[in-house]
């Protein structure tokens, strides 16, 4: 995204909080994998949002009505050694040119030049909670302009936390962003059909996961959104399944839970299938119970239903579906009423989704559920997990877990599938397999 992306959101931020406000926010910090070595480097979703900024080691503080320049960024100074070393970096210079900073000092300025800038501002935007150090930082800031209280100057003397304005923003998506989740999603489609292409028995999970990241990197997209789930078999029926390291067995589902990330923004699908290409009776029955009720959730994604109607739709469908197949017993309002579909389906129907998988946002405004409107985006997966143990239903549809999972935008007039390109049919999925075993 070009600087003027950034220029805008700044300017609408700094709308939102008032001129008797300012906001301080904070870069990521690195994160050590082990000794030296660290995990590759993934700005703060609302650092960057706002600036634009890659790097570590610097502090973004807005300042609306300020005469010498209302986005001050501190970051560190350009060194030719850093860069030998580690590559180039913006340096004081590049901060104001690349990125848009009205002015931009060493970050080792920071604690010296923060009073001065929260003098006289009565309301202070911050992520309070996020990193202790930091936090105990900006409360010495706060003391240090309460000392010249004598002399009139006025300390903040209310704390927000971002949620309040910065978050509302980004649960809207801009044109910007919805070109870059829209090449996400791209990306991660041709990535889950690589991996029904591959697949055959006795590869390992791990492997399906390989051609899954190489064909994010080959598209464009450097690293997932989110660690990768391909769990087999009965590693299905944990919902957060990442060790990825069992033999995929004939007769077995697969489930895919994987994405990229590009340009900080993600893609979260789900998609399961077969090891050997075909579907059992009892694989098929359970698959196409999880399919109506994701197809039931997505038809009430439109303007003004609440968030939690695609969630009851799947609910619904699901449990009806539980009745029929003899696996629940009883009437279907009761049912619902007293939660019992919860021992096949755990979870809820979404969540948002943008720059993070779980993505920023209240979802019930004054205690209610807030109403969809256009440019949210959120997922819909439903699913249902028979474990194993479960020694309460017959033994056929044990060892089943399946979930399905798409990005949906809320448009004007109704949503968007953004990961509408992955086969999701019994047929779809079954004719895609059988090509690709042909092919061979």
């Amino acid at each position: 995204m070009d600087a003027e992306v950034f220029a805008r959101r700044r300017a609408a931020f700094l709308s939102r909080i008032g001129m008797d406000s300012a906001a301080v926010l904070a870069a990521a910090p690195t994160r050590r994998r082990s000794r030296d070595v660290a995990y590759p480097y993934r700005q703060d979703s609302d650092f960057y949002y706002l600036t634009g900024f890659p790097e570590p080691d610097a502090v973004a503080v807005f300042v609306p009505g300020r005469k010498k320049g209302e986005f001050v960024l501190f970051c560190r100074e350009y060194d030719p050694q850093k860069a030998l070393w580690e590559g180039r970096h913006a340096g004081l210079k590049g901060a104001r040119k690349q990125y848009g900073a009205d002015e931009a000092y060493s970050i080792e300025e920071l604690d010296k030049m923060m009073p001065e800038l929260l003098a006289d501002r009565r309301r202070l935007h911050c992520g309070l909670g996020r990193d202790g150090e930091f936090d105990r930082r900006l409360l010495g800031w706060i003391d240090e302009v309460k000392k010249r209280s004598r002399a009139g100057v006025r300390a903040p003397e209310e704390l927000v936390d971002f949620d309040r304005v910065l978050h509302e923003m980004r649960l809207i998506k801009g044109p910007e962003e919805l070109a870059a989740m829209r090449r996400a999603a791209e990306i991660s489609a041709r990535a889950h059909e690589r991996a029904m292409r591959v697949c055959r028995p006795g590869m390992y999970e791990y492997q399906i996961e390989a051609e899954i990241v190489h064909e994010f990197m080959r598209q464009g997209a450097r690293s997932p959104a989110y660690p990768s789930i391909v769990a087999s078999g009965d590693n299905a029926c944990v919902l957060h399944y990442t060790a990825n390291d069992s033999c995929l067995k004939d007769g077995d589902l697969i489930l895919i839970d994987a994405g990229a990330e590009y340009d900080c923004y993600a893609a979260d699908i789900t998609r399961t299938f077969p090891v050997n290409g075909r579907f059992s009776p009892p694989q098929r029955a359970l698959y196409e119970l999880v399919l109506e009720a994701q197809l039931a959730a997505i038809d009430k994604v439109k303007p003004g239903n609440h968030w939690n109607e695609p969630h009851e739709a799947a609910v619904r469908v699901l449990t009806k579906g539980l009745i029929r197949l003899g696996l629940l017993d009883g009437r279907l309002s009761r049912l619902i009423k007293k939660e019992a579909y919860k021992d096949f389906y755990m979870h809820r129907t979404g969540h948002w989704l943008g720059m993070d998988v779980h993505d920023v946002g209240d979802y019930k405004v004054d205690g209610q559920w807030r109403e969809l409107q256009p440019g949210m985006v959120l997922t819909v997966e439903p699913g249902l997990y028979i474990g194993k143990g479960n020694k309460n239903v017959s033994k056929r549809w044990r060892g089943i877990g399946i979930r399905i999972e798409d990005d949906v935008l809320v448009t004007e007039t109704g949503c968007e599938v953004l990961t509408a390109a992955v086969p999701k049919t019994i047929a779809e999925i079954e004719a895609l397999m059988e090509t690709a075993r042909e092919n061979l």
